[in-house]
Parts: C-alpha cells; sequence; structure tokens
C-alpha cells in the first residue's frame, strides 16, 4: 500500500502496479513524536504527516516536493529508515516543464518496479482513472485554499445547510481518456501533462485558472482554509476577500485536534448566517428587573454555557425580560445549566414546563441536554447587541476564554466576524491571571488603573511572559496603578488588532464578562477614538440573543433538502 499526499502525484501508476493508494490527510492529537525530530515552525501539515509516519508507517509514501516543508519532512522521515519516494515538481506547466515530470515519472515507475518485484500494467493504469467533478446542479458552499483533514470536511458537510464542494488543493483530479499507445514513453508524456493540467495549486507559478473555482453564480458561501505556517493560501484568501460579494470565512488549522472546536464554532456561526436572519427589533431594550407574567404566556429561555459562567436570559412573549441569573461553570456543563435556569425561573416565579422552547450557546451549547437547538455565540451575541441598540455595528465580546469582534448590518445580520486562536492573552482569564499577579480581585482590578502616572507597555501579548513581565514591574517598585493601566492597554490592543482584520466599525458595544472592567472599556476607547456602549449586564447579551432565537425561531435552511 501506497500514502500519497498531493494531487500532482502519480497516484494511478501505483495503481498500475495493483497497489491501493490512499491519500494521506492525517489530524493527530499532538506532535509530541514529531517535535522530538524536527522544528515547530515547519508547516504543520508536515509535522502531522511526521506524527502520523511515526505511529502507522505501514507502505511506502509518496510526496511531491511542492515545498521546502514536504522536503523536509521527507529528510526527517528518510532519517529514520521510512521509505519515502520523492518526485521534482515543476511549478509551471509548459512543455519542457512536462518532459521534466515525464522523466520523473519514468523515473518513479523504474525505482517502485525494483522496489515492490512488481510490473507496471497499462489495463490496471487505465481502470485507475475515475471521474467525478463534483458537478452540483444547484445553490453549494465551497470548501477552498490548503488541504482539510477528512474530519473536518466531515463536519462541515453536515453542519452546512448547502451541499457542500471541496475545492482544496488536494480536491478530485480531473483526466481525460488514456490514449491507445504501445509505448510506455508515450503514455506517460501524456500523464504528466493530465497531471500538470490540474487546476494549479497555489504554489505554482500560474495560478491565473483558479479564478474558476469562484466563477459561478450557484457558488452562495467560501470556507477557505489555511494550514499554520503556511503563507500561499493566505495570500489568495485576502484577494479573494476585496474581490467577492459572497459570505467567505477564513479558518486555520495547526493540524491537530486540539483546535477543533474553535474552527466548528467559527464554521457554524458562518452557516447560521447563511440562513434567514432575525427580525430586527424595532426598538431599543434594556435589562430590566423581573416582572411576574400572566401563566397563559410562553416564555423562552436563551443559555449561555461559557467557561466562566453559565447564563440564563427569560423572555415572555413581548421579548420583556423577566428574569435573568448568572452563576459560574462547573465541571459539569449540563448541572450548571440546570441551576442556572433553575434561579432564573425562581426569580420569575416560573415552572420549567412553562418554558416553550429553549435555545442554547457558548462552549458548552451541544452538551444541554433540554435545549430545542444550539447556536453559536457568535451569532447570539450579535442578535442580544442588536436587540439591545439597533445602532450597533460593531460587537466587541471578552469572555473568560476567547475574544471576538462581529460586524453587524443594518438588520442585525453578521458581516463578518473574527475569533482569537488559541491563547488566553486578551481574555478574561488573561486578566484573572494577572490580577492573581498582583493581588488584586477583578472587582478592584476593574478600577485600580483609572488613574496613572506612567504609562507602561506590557509588551508580551502571551499570558504566561505577560505574567513574567509583571513580576519584573514589581520588583523594580513600579506603582500599581501604572502595572494595572498597562494592562488594561494590552488587552485593548489585541482586541483592536482583532478587530483591524474585521475592519471596526462604529457604534461599538462590548458584552461578555470582561466588559465591566472599567478600566478595559476606556482602554478600548481609547484605541478606537470613540465610545463604547455597556449593556447594564454585559455578559448575559450572549443568553439574550438565544432567547430571542428561541422566541422567532427564524433559522430556516435556504436549501431544504438537507
Amino acid at each position: 500500500m501506497m500514502a500519497y499526499v498531493c494531487k500532482y502525484a502519480p497516484v494511478e501508476i501505483v495503481k498500475g502496479f495493483g497497489e491501493e493508494c490512499t491519500l494521506c490527510n492525517p489530524m493527530p492529537d499532538n506532535f509530541a513524536a514529531a517535535d522530538q525530530l524536527t522544528h515547530r515552525n515547519i508547516c504543520s501539515f508536515s509535522r502531522a504527516l511526521i506524527e502520523n509516519r511515526l505511529k502507522n508507517s505501514s507502505g511506502a509514501l509518496l510526496l511531491t516536493n511542492c515545498c521546502d516543508s514536504l522536503e523536509s519532512a521527507c529528510d526527517v522521515l528518510r532519517s529514520i529508515n521510512q521509505m519515502v519516494f520523492v518526485l521534482n515538481l515543476p511549478h509551471i506547466n509548459k512543455h519542457c516543464s512536462k518532459n521534466l515530470y515525464k522523466n520523473e515519472l519514468l523515473k518513479f515507475i523504474k525505482d517502485y518496479t525494483a522496489y515492490s518485484g512488481k510490473n507496471f500494467d497499462y489495463t490496471k493504469f487505465c481502470t485507475a482513472f475515475t471521474q467525478d467533478a463534483q458537478e452540483m446542479s444547484g445553490k453549494y458552499v465551497a470548501v477552498m485554499g490548503a488541504r482539510l483533514s477528512e474530519e473536518l470536511l466531515e463536519f462541515i458537510n453536515k453542519a452546512s445547510p448547502l451541499p457542500v464542494k471541496n475545492n482544496t488543493c488536494t480536491d478530485v483530479r480531473r483526466f481525460g481518456n488514456p490514449p491507445l499507445t504501445d509505448t510506455l514513453e508515450k503514455l506517460v508524456d501524456w500523464y504528466a501533462s493530465e497531471l500538470l493540467s490540474q487546476t494549479p495549486c497555489m504554489r505554482m507559478a500560474d495560478v491565473s485558472s483558479r479564478k474558476m473555482l469562484v466563477n459561478d453564480p450557484n457558488l452562495k458561501g467560501i470556507i477557505y482554509n489555511t494550514v499554520n505556517f503556511c503563507d500561499f493560501y493566505g495570500f489568495e484568501y485576502m484577494q479573494l476577500r476585496k474581490q467577492l460579494t459572497i459570505p467567505i470565512l477564513k479558518i486555520e488549522t495547526d493540524y491537530t485536534t486540539q483546535g477543533a472546536a474553535q474552527i466548528k464554532t467559527r464554521t457554524e456561526a458562518f452557516f447560521e448566517n447563511l440562513k434567514l436572519p432575525l427580525t430586527a427589533s424595532p426598538e431599543k431594550k434594556q435589562f430590566q428587573a423581573v416582572h411576574p407574567r400572566p401563566l397563559e404566556q410562553q416564555y423562552t429561555a436563551g443559555i449561555d454555557s461559557g467557561s466562566t459562567s453559565t447564563n440564563v436570559v427569560i423572555l415572555d412573549s413581548k421579548q420583556n425580560i423577566v428574569s435573568s441569573s448568572v452563576l459560574p461553570t462547573g465541571v459539569r456543563v449540563a448541572e450548571s445549566a440546570e441551576k442556572a435556569l433553575e434561579d432564573a425561573l425562581k426569580k420569575a416565579g416560573l415552572s420549567k414546563n412553562q418554558i416553550y422552547r429553549t435555545v442554547s450557546t457558548g462552549y458548552g451549547r451541544a452538551n444541554i441536554a433540554f435545549r430545542k437547538r444550539d447556536v453559536t455565540e457568535i451569532t447570539c451575541h450579535a442578535a442580544g447587541a442588536h436587540f439591545l441598540n439597533p445602532a450597533v455595528r460593531t460587537v466587541i465580546d471578552i469572555g473568560g476564554q476567547d475574544s471576538k469582534i462581529i460586524r453587524l448590518g443594518e438588520n442585525g445580520t453578521v458581516l463578518r466576524f473574527m475569533m482569537n486562536d488559541k491563547c488566553a492573552a486578551g481574555t478574561g482569564r488573561f486578566l484573572e491571571m494577572m490580577a492573581q499577579s498582583l493581588g488584586l480581585t477583578l472587582e478592584e482590578m476593574s478600577t485600580c488603573g483609572l488613574q496613572w502616572d506612567e504609562e507602561i507597555t506590557i509588551s508580551s501579548m502571551c499570558s504566561v511572559f505577560a505574567q513574567s513581565e509583571v513580576v519584573s514591574l514589581i520588583a523594580e517598585d513600579k506603582k500599581l496603578e501604572d502595572i494595572v493601566h498597562g494592562l488594561n492597554l494590552s488587552v485593548a490592543s489585541k482586541v483592536i488588532a482583532l478587530g483591524g482584520r474585521a475592519r471596526m466599525k462604529g457604534e461599538y458595544m462590548m458584552t461578555g464578562g470582561v466588559a465591566k472592567n472599567i478600566g478595559v472599556v476606556r482602554a478600548v476607547e481609547e484605541k478606537l477614538g470613540s465610545p463604547v456602549l455597556v449593556p447594564e449586564e454585559p455578559e448575559i447579551c450572549g443568553a439574550l440573543g438565544a432567547a430571542l432565537i428561541a422566541a422567532q425561531n427564524q433559522f430556516t435552511p435556504l436549501h431544504s433538502g438537507r
């Protein structure tokens, strides 16, 4: 058996030897073994490939040297005596290039014959070609960019309201019919031309024909995948972002399972906004105290199961907030949700059977069994912010574990959003760590830096390094207020940098628990040069949005056949 990683690899030649040839797209849990053999800054896919081969190296590996990173992977694997075939891939589709690749393929046939002891069979080669152009008869979503793991591709297919077409760099390969010839050289000459005539990957010299991937009126959205420490596809994404008017979402994978949760949240939010948007609320609402309602009314509940707190909002049939609750999230998400809902019900004088529909959001949203459905926190914070103030165009949500920038349209729909990556910098967790280092409570830290003398720059955005920097500042006898102000500015800088990619526009609203930190809000306003609205209870904005979605129930798929 042979494994390959590139669409330019001669898969059909391998099958011409009667061997099985399968695409290798591994997604390991981590790079523990690979990191002992190579540098951490090489392409994440190459590290995943090395990790996979160290654990499962049955059969040979077939590579093309399309980039330096794969060449490095080849060197590492050969150094531990793994069988790796490498073909020199021309990066241009010209006559001389075809001749060069033809010679590479002929050499591969010779080398594989010596390795396997088998002879190349013309008939097996011809029957190896399959035509599957992934033709779509109606509206569809495309996955583009760099290679995507099978696990994530399967998730995207299941989550999408429309059919999904795989246009990544390892997508379906397309060929004409093999010629009838009695010479191997003529056959391989045709085959080299066919391989180099595939829709070019971004590493090829001429990528102009890639425009055919997006020039289709049935294409209604793009999920654009990039791989950590690989820039090629990032350039195309930026170009498409400027040129296209259809929704486009960029995701980046480090090719481990550890980043899957955030990628899924982003993807689900993207699909939620390919569906019908919420109806705009005609009037601005404010968080109110508990208002008992007649028992014949229908009530809906929104539950935001976050990393730090579990928040609940209950609405009546007129979309009045009748109750809310904020409780710490314990080690059992479902139990925390039950307790928070019970607390909100008690405040409103209601029973659970009076709740007509419950929608959950947040990291633990899928683990709440009694929910009617779950919706991403991106969509919910957008819905909640728009409900509170329809003039808001940018939502800055800083929670316990992540930060989000959400751009809204006039009717409250999500135009674009950005999330921080797997890093606590600039989040509530970051501020908790800093408060502990300074011997402050979060409440004390909220106001401590409002009056300051020296502007201190906390240069390290990594939470661990920033903590060391704070310890050094304490040792230098810097004023506590100045240090806290520096931390506030560092959080604001991180958020504004994230927002720069989302093209932030006013008016602005901050949601999430960190919005209760006055110092951070002031620092964000200073960086933006604009006032920032803060709801009376900013941490329950996501739960409010979930309750609104439960009440309106208007997320109907565009494509009812899925």
